[in-house]
């Protein structure tokens, strides 16, 4: 990486099974055009440092002599790059490496949480949000998956709705789509996948949140790499992984942020006259098992880079 301006950024879960160690090499390069009065810039691109998922080696280049803050959301975990970008070429690259320290189980042992037992920090992902409203669609969602068996089985069965009945085709939705408008649409990109499965999951008073990564062994068919949502579901007192669209191996998703829904947590949030070009993402898997390093795989097991609700530092 170059640029005149370098800026260095820089444990296992109760329960459960810890297997081997996933190790993703994360490159994120960024590009804009601003015009003369320059503009503000928030970013999430940085990867998030949770019990399980461990980051090091982190690099941050700017090609602009401008100063900047990182922020850590003491709530989410979610870390937030501010800076002030002067008129003309804009370039931000960030590269991690990270270590992915799943928890595994077996899905037949998950339950939903029942209202009264869920932790406070995790209330909040019930309510409808702006992209999923769940209050909206609560008669439906009750109607189709009310009456299944409650745990993972029954976020599982919504899971696999949105999969079959939501086609993937990108520039087919905007960023006014909300999971309303995909349910009656059945077409969409990943985010209107997540927030789909999100507000059906919170029309059962089952907790939901919106999660966003790198869409690591997407096929190539699709597009170049990008970013990716997917989506996390509150069970058994712990936050579990479910990629909605199928697109991804969610065993190599490196979590950026989590929040209600995709305003929460872009990877970049503009005020000022900007023009964006697309993002270049890699992400690479290390496959070294006499270092206990594995390739990410799809899995039969229920799957958390979360420590469970201990407060911040599992967020």
């Amino acid at each position: 990486m170059t640029g005149p301006a370098q800026h260095a950024v820089g444990a296992a879960p109760p329960g459960g099974r810890v297997g081997a160690m996933v190790r993703i090499e994360l490159q994120v390069d960024l590009r804009y055009e601003v015009d003369a009065h320059g503009a503000d810039f928030i970013f999430n691109i940085h990867a998030a440092q949770t019990r399980c998922q461990a980051v090091s080696n982190e690099r941050l280049v700017l090609s602009q002599p401008v100063p900047a803050q990182l922020h850590t959301d003491p709530a989410t975990g979610n870390r937030y790059l501010r800076l002030r970008a002067q008129p003309g070429e804009l370039r931000v690259s960030y590269a991690a490496t990270v270590d992915l320290s799943h928890d595994r189980a077996d899905p037949a042992l998950l339950a939903e949480v029942p209202v009264r037992q869920l932790p406070q920090d995790v209330i909040g992902y019930l309510y409808p949000s702006r992209y999923c409203q769940s209050d909206r669609l609560g008669r439906w969602a009750i109607s189709e998956f009310g009456g299944l068996w409650q745990g993972h089985s029954r976020v599982q069965a919504i899971r696999d709705w949105v999969n079959r009945h939501v086609a993937f085709s990108s520039n087919t939705t905007n960023s006014n789509t909300s999971a309303a408008d995909t349910l009656i649409e059945r077409v969409g990109v990943c985010r209107d996948f997540a927030h789909l499965m999100i507000a059906l999951c919170r029309a059962l008073s089952i907790p939901a949140r919106f999660a966003t990564g790198t869409d690591y062994g997407a096929d190539p068919a699709l597009g170049p790499p990008d970013f990716h949502a997917y989506v996390e579901v509150y069970l058994g007192q712990r936050w579990y992984i479910f990629d909605p669209s199928g697109t991804g191996v969610p065993m190599g998703f490196v979590r950026l942020g989590t929040g209600r829904d995709a305003a929460d947590v872009a990877f970049a949030t503009i005020f000022g006259g900007v023009r964006s070009h697309a993002p270049l993402i890699h992400a690479s898997a290390i496959d070294d098992p006499a270092r206990g390093l594995v390739l990410p795989q799809h899995c039969h097991e229920a799957l958390s880079t979360d420590a469970g609700s201990l407060g911040p530092a599992g967020a």
